[in-house]
């Protein structure tokens, strides 16, 4: 895990070095951490069950705005590949198949066509990954 704290070359708020300071980056998955993509309204159904079921505290959630609507939740390194997910929802990470970039937005200012469904805090960094896999199983069946 990457915290960072103030000092004069990071800009507040910032929780992880791969954040950009500001518009957006592309970051490789599996790297500093995995991201399940999931599309459409099955994303916002289950962005919308794990912030209530966190008290909007679910992790890292980014919505890309343009194309299919994808969300990314990102995960702990290493961890999505450990689950079988069902057809529509891909683990992105060091054990996927290929490589996978995700674009990253900074936690401010203007980052379209990216933006924070939920943002990373120092309490939470990462979307818990079992908890992630529950929810989506429990909303389009069960996968094991």
């Amino acid at each position: 895990m990457s915290i960072w704290f103030m000092n004069s070359e990071t800009a507040p708020g910032r929780v992880h070095s791969w954040i950009p300071a500001s518009g957006h980056g592309l970051r490789h998955a599996g790297i500093h951490f995995d991201a399940v993509r999931i599309m459409g309204v099955l994303a916002e159904q289950v962005a919308y069950e794990l912030m209530q079921f966190t008290d909007f505290q679910a992790g890292p959630i980014i919505r890309e705005a343009t194309g299919c609507q994808y969300m990314y939740f990102l995960v702990p390194p290493q961890s999505a590949t450990g689950f079988r997910w069902p057809a529509g929802v891909r683990a992105l990470g060091r054990g996927a198949r290929g490589w996978a970039y995700v674009g990253v937005p900074a936690l401010g200012g203007l980052t379209w066509p990216l933006a924070w469904q939920s943002e990373p805090t120092a309490e939470v960094p990462f979307v818990d990954a079992g908890l992630l896999h529950e929810v989506v199983s429990r909303l389009i069946g069960v996968v094991r």
